[in-house]
């Protein structure tokens, strides 16, 4: 009984071995024949052309990323651009000349011509028409500083009036605090 026992169990131990090497083999197969299977063919329509960097460059330069990183874009290229310019020996010697006037109208017209020479040859360098208006609104911004509210000249006429300071408004406690000093 013992020897039966033990060759049964000998076999089962067999037969388990060959139906796991007979499953390795299995899968074996599969794996060599999908290794042996061909690449299907290419097909006969082009391939995508790739574009160049300098293309790729202008579509993220035409496409906005949002306003504030399309005002922080035109910052750095205001200020490459003013880097530029700023070392000119005529734009440096208009400024100076602007500083030497003798008196306030004087200054105030060789002042504009410093801001007409300076945000011109920013905007003959300028690579793009939103780069040259923001230009144009910060020359005029400049300008428009340096014009006379009260004290009108002809020459202030064709500029924007600079809207004077508001006053601060005081808030409840200053107001309180000032009728209890009273």
């Amino acid at each position: 009984m013992s020897a039966k026992l033990s060759l049964s169990i000998s076999l089962a131990a067999f037969c388990a071995g060959a139906g796991s090497a007979t499953g390795q083999v299995a899968t074996d197969s599969n794996l060599q024949s999908s290794l042996t299977r061909q690449a299907p063919l290419p097909s006969a329509t082009p391939r995508a052309t790739v574009p160049e960097r300098a293309q790729i460059d202008e579509i993220f330069k035409q496409t906005s990323l949002g306003k504030e990183a399309d005002e922080r874009r035109l910052h750095i290229e205001w200020r490459q651009l003013q880097n530029q310019v700023v070392n000119d020996p005529d734009i440096v010697a208009a400024k100076k000349s602007a500083e030497m006037a003798r008196t306030d109208l004087e200054k105030r017209q060789r002042l504009r011509d410093y801001y007409d020479l300076y945000y011109g040859r920013m905007a003959v360098m300028a690579r793009s028409t939103e780069m040259r208006s923001a230009l144009d609104r910060l020359k005029i911004a400049h300008l428009s500083q340096i014009t006379q509210a009260r004290v009108r000249h002809e020459t202030d006429s064709e500029l924007p009036t600079p809207s004077p300071t508001p006053k601060k408004k005081k808030d409840k406690r200053a107001r309180k605090y000032e009728a209890n000093q009273r």
